[in-house]
């Protein structure tokens, strides 16, 4: 890096979560010798000011709280299109599969637990209290918990992972469910009472892992960003991001995927379901690494053949009859 060059700008939210990928981000950056800024950017998901976030970029607009997962990204794009920030950081769950034309997802550093973790009462899914209030805000895990304890009260919640934890602690709820990732980066892992298995809690295809974004046209963020990646991140994200575009599902569809790498093969599992758990279709497909795209391709056919389509077709319109859709 030359003297001349600025400093490579990082958008991202504010929240706490965000601010911790951030930072891990530049510092990842900062040590090829590049120069950082981190710009926090206000987004329509976003529940009030973060605590020590710098000014709003999106004009100090009051937000509402909660919304649908583009809300997190939406803006930040926005930003990264009209050139006032270089890269942007996201929770690669959050990410809808499709972007904007003119960017792409430049980098994934190495991956965090994807597993989804309970925080509040309970060891085990079966010792989750007879009738609990459970708080979350996604039908995926509203559909699963539901199709394994049905008597479950599933409540949805809002905002970020610290007001989401306030909330638990205020007695809202009896218990959360939570991105074990998320606890972790925090510093908060310790809060869990339990990690769900896979087979029990199918996470969000990129859970767990950070999606850095560039301008497919801007040589030295892309590059630099590329530097960041984990072989092994980047082929799982891949694989679970294609699952989900194939089968026409979004951030907020009641679908998971998850994708592991033994050894030179990598296996997929796939989950979707109706949010009342009562019907679910489950499924996994193996073979070698060299095409980890096609694999999650070729899962997402394997659950159509076995009516996923259908499935997620009245899983969206029961979720507007329960008054849970996004």
């Amino acid at each position: 890096m030359t003297g001349e060059e600025s400093p490579l700008r990082l958008g991202t939210r504010g929240s706490a979560l965000a601010m911790v990928q951030a930072d891990l981000v530049a510092a990842a950056i900062e040590a090829t010798g590049e120069k950082t800024e981190i710009v926090t950017i206000r987004t329509s998901g976003d529940e009030g000011p973060a605590a020590g976030a710098g000014p709003s970029t999106m004009g100090g607009q009051t937000r509402p709280e909660g919304g649908d997962k583009a809300r997190f990204v939406t803006e930040i794009e926005q930003e990264l299109l009209a050139g006032e920030i270089d890269l942007a950081v996201h929770s690669a769950n959050d990410l809808p599969t499709k972007l904007p034309d003119g960017l792409e997802i430049a980098g994934v550093p190495a991956r965090e637990e994807p597993l989804d973790v309970l925080v509040g009462a309970g060891s085990s899914p079966a010792d989750i209290p007879e009738g609990a209030r459970v708080g979350t805000g996604a039908l995926r895990r509203r559909a699963q918990l539901l199709a394994t304890r049905p008597d479950l009260e599933i409540v949805p919640i809002r905002g970020n992972v610290d007001t989401r934890l306030r909330k638990l602690a205020e007695g809202e709820y009896d218990a959360i469910v939570l991105a074990a990732a998320a606890l972790r980066r925090l510093g908060r892992g310790e809060e869990a009472a339990f990690s769900f298995s896979a087979d029990e809690m199918t996470p969000a295809a990129g859970q767990g892992c950070i999606a850095v974004e560039a301008r497919s046209d801007d040589s030295r963020a892309t590059t630099i960003a590329q530097t960041l990646s984990d072989r092994a991140a980047l082929g799982r994200l891949s694989c679970e991001r294609a699952a989900v575009s194939a089968l026409g599902a979004d951030c907020d569809t009641p679908v998971g995927a998850l994708a592991r790498i033994e050894s030179d093969r990598m296996v997929v599992a796939g989950f979707c379901g109706l949010p009342d758990g009562s019907e679910w279709i489950r499924d996994a497909v193996e073979a070698d690494a060299s095409d980890p795209s096609g694999l999650g391709r070729e899962l997402a056919e394997r659950m159509k053949g076995a009516g996923a389509e259908d499935l997620l077709t009245r899983a969206a319109r029961m979720a507007e009859v329960l008054g849970v859709a996004k």
